[in-house]
């Protein structure tokens, strides 16, 4: 366990969810599947964490899928019952989580949106995903992480 807490790190240790963290040079490893390399894992098992808006619900909504996938647009406004969503910009990530880009965690954001995990998740006991700052991952159990995240699983990437 690295010394330095985040508040992904933080929130977890409130609600007594067993974790790991781990650290790696952002600037050096930059794609989830070259963190995933750098940590000696599965590039499957290692998750990002991806910001979409529905105009027409006026809602936003947040995916974890394996970092190697693309979010299938169409499964996912399906999984969160609306007709069609979007990525979100960039430059809106950081003012609507609180989070960087590449830094984004589905635990501790501003303002708790309906979360998704891709089910692919449970293929594994456990899974990466960013625990709130560029340069560190936490892994914890995929039970623990949608109780910390208020998630549902579904299949939500494209194939």
């Amino acid at each position: 366990m690295k010394s330095e807490k985040t508040n992904v790190m933080r929130l977890l240790d409130a609600q007594k969810i067993d974790y790991e963290a781990f650290e790696y040079d952002a600037e050096k490893y930059v794609s989830g599947v070259e963190v995933a390399k750098a940590l000696g894992e599965d590039e499957d098992a290692l998750f990002k964490t991806l910001v979409t808006y529905s105009e027409k619900a006026r809602e936003h909504f947040v995916f974890c899928i394996p970092s190697a996938y693309e979010l299938d647009l169409k499964k996912a406004a399906e999984a969160v019952g609306v007709k069609d969503i979007e990525m979100i910009r960039q430059k809106e990530l950081l003012p609507l989580t609180g989070y960087v880009h590449g830094g984004c965690s589905p635990i501790g954001m501003k303002k708790q949106f309906k979360t998704v995990i891709d089910e692919s998740a449970l293929l594994f006991d456990s899974i990466y995903v960013s625990a709130g700052k560029r340069g560190y991952q936490v892994r914890l159990k995929v039970e623990d992480l949608v109780r910390a995240s208020s998630a549902e699983l579904c299949d939500v990437v494209k194939l």
